[in-house]
């Protein structure tokens, strides 16, 4: 599932006041909970929302976030199909009244209006799209060059670990889709993924103190302990999904192949043997040639999914080894 944000809104309360590119983002426990119960009470629907905060001295801090409603939700996921203008531009003002109207009263009760950038649920760990290239280019050139994205994965996060990461778009790709130029760029290059810190209160880092030691709440430790949960060995299913997603890129990296090869043999048939260097350089030019982007955002997505298999194979491989020492261990002593 696919899904397009809102076009950020040029008002003076949704500017990023800080010039200095930033270099970390730190998000409050607080903000990140409401991203983690708007994406896993939305499931299967992939949704998105809005970030608000500041940049200060390098560093975005995120300190609340609300979600776009349902109903924009599933008319931004009918857009990402391919549905008519008229229809987006609908979507794009209510949406844009939305977020206004949300704006004005959280400036009501003294919480941080300034937009930062938006989050999105994806399905494990899918989001290099063209249509979440645009979003996102359009809140670093209209809103901000500090403008983030926030993916969190709801999926992947119920085996046992949080899955939160933060792009932007590299100043080499703004260049590129600024200039709206047909040329090559290393995939690695597209989207430049800035660390992420949670914070909390001192009052909320005290009450987790104290249920991590069990001095209150000795109850909640024992209901909410999930030790146990890391060592299950039902991999197959999650790697199987993988492995399928990983197929269903490939095949589509594979057609964008062939319309490169099918466009280069129609290109030199056309062209003139004395201008077929000259040519060289310049078909690529021209209207009806593919879009290198495509296919250079679905390299990107394999190589996400490669290094999330490697990572995850690398943890499955630990949990057999400890299950095969226990189990020679049970055998020895029978």
């Amino acid at each position: 599932a696919n899904v397009r944000a809102f076009k950020p809104m040029m008002t003076s309360a949704a500017v990023i006041d800080s010039e200095q590119r930033i270099s970390a983002v730190r998000i409050e426990g607080l903000a990140l909970l409401k991203i983690v119960k708007h994406c896993h009470e939305s499931l299967p629907q992939m949704v998105t929302g809005s970030l608000l905060g500041l940049a200060v001295n390098g560093l975005l801090e995120i300190t609340h976030a609300f979600p776009l409603p349902e109903t924009q939700a599933l008319k931004t996921a009918e857009l990402a199909k391919g549905e008519e203008e008229d229809d987006e531009d609908a979507a794009g003002v209510e949406g844009y009244e939305f977020q206004l109207e949300m704006m004005r009263m959280l400036r009501e009760v003294n919480v941080d209006n300034n937009c930062v950038g938006w989050y999105q649920s994806m399905y494990l760990g899918s989001y290099s799209t063209s249509s979440f290239l645009e979003s996102q280019f359009s809140y670093q050139t209209e809103l901000s060059p500090n403008a983030v994205v926030v993916l969190y994965d709801p999926m992947q996060t119920s085996h046992g670990n949080l899955v939160l990461k933060c792009f932007r778009l590299t100043e080499e790709c703004l260049q590129l889709q600024s200039s709206g130029k047909n040329t090559f760029i290393d995939p690695s290059k597209i989207f430049e993924e800035i660390p992420v810190d949670i914070s909390n209160p001192g009052l909320t880092q005290v009450l987790l103190s104290d249920v991590a030691t069990g001095r209150y709440g000795t109850d909640i430790v024992a209901t909410t302990d999930t030790t146990f949960d890391r060592l299950d060995l039902s991999t197959n299913p999650y790697l199987e999904k993988h492995l399928e997603f990983l197929c269903s890129w490939v095949d589509d990296l594979a057609t964008e192949q062939q319309k490169f090869q099918y466009f280069a043999r129609n290109a030199t048939r056309r062209s003139d043997r004395r201008k077929r260097e000259e040519d060289k350089e310049n078909k690529w030019l021209s209207g009806d040639a593919p879009k290198r982007m495509e296919s250079l955002l679905i390299s990107n997505q394999i190589r996400g999914y490669c290094d999330q298999m490697d990572k995850f194979a690398g943890g499955g491989f630990s949990k057999l080894f400890l299950a095969g020492g226990l189990h020679k261990e049970e055998r020895t002593s029978s």
